[in-house]
């Protein structure tokens, strides 16, 4: 079955928008996991927009399941996570004036870095995941590398219709296969909701989702019970087609 990793990001950025405490990140992460999610996923940003410090190691003693830390490579991040231990890192690009992360990050380009980072969390047995784009150059580079996952980034495919959408759809499956052959675990995530997750699902080895907006946008009308409910249901029934 496909794992749900739900982003409580947003959460944080409802909290941060009053300065004050509600709405409570570690009761969200509660609610989440009770409601079935396999894991919980947090962006530890460098500009602190919505998670914070404090949040991250609170999460790290109050989680059941399983904590992807999405992350710069940013040497006061790197240190943050190598002190918390969480059991997955993901390493994303980052920019102070975007929304939302925009792209994949470049293997290629920051191969170098990558590389000595990844020893180090090696030796924490913090298991290493890129978010990239789905391009077949990125990931033959990651495998390289030697990282333990890709999440490729379903942006594109989200944000598209028709013919694109369709051509975004077999990129994915594309980069899939590939990441497969190359011996990485599978993951995909970025713009994904109820009704785009389906195609997704289909997505060849892919082993986990990772879905924040969406969720914590229905959570406003159903609860965030609900809408984790909801999400993981359809990624069940999609699985076992």
């Amino acid at each position: 079955m496909i794992r749900l990793g739900v982003n409580i990001d947003h959460v944080a950025t409802l909290r941060e928008a009053r300065g004050g405490i509600m709405p409570d990140v570690a009761e969200a992460a509660y609610i989440a996991e009770k409601a079935g999610a396999d894991g919980i996923t947090i962006h530890l940003r460098e500009d602190r927009r919505h998670i914070q410090d404090h949040d991250v190691y609170l999460l790290r003693k109050q989680i059941k399941t399983l904590l992807n830390l999405e992350m710069a490579l940013s040497n006061e991040i790197i240190a943050i996570a190598l002190d918390v231990v969480p059991e997955q890192v993901t390493f994303v690009p980052e920019k102070r004036e975007e929304l939302t992360t925009e792209g994949g990050l470049d293997v290629i380009k920051e191969s170098k870095k990558i590389e000595r980072v990844l020893k180090k969390f090696n030796t924490a047995n913090i298991g290493v995941s890129l978010f990239i784009d789905p391009a077949l150059k990125q990931i033959r580079h990651a495998a390289k590398l030697g990282v333990d996952a890709v999440e490729l980034h379903t942006g594109q495919y989200a944000e598209t219709e028709g013919a694109k959408h369709k051509n975004e759809l077999k990129r994915l499956i594309r980069a899939a296969e590939c990441a497969y052959e190359c011996g990485l675990h599978v993951h995909a995530g970025h713009g994904l909701d109820y009704k785009n997750i389906i195609p997704i699902c289909a997505l060849p080895h892919v082993e986990e989702l990772n879905i924040g907006h969406s969720i914590i946008s229905r959570a406003i009308f159903t609860g965030l019970s609900g809408a984790v409910k909801e999400m993981k249901k359809l990624i069940n029934e999609q699985s076992k087609k």
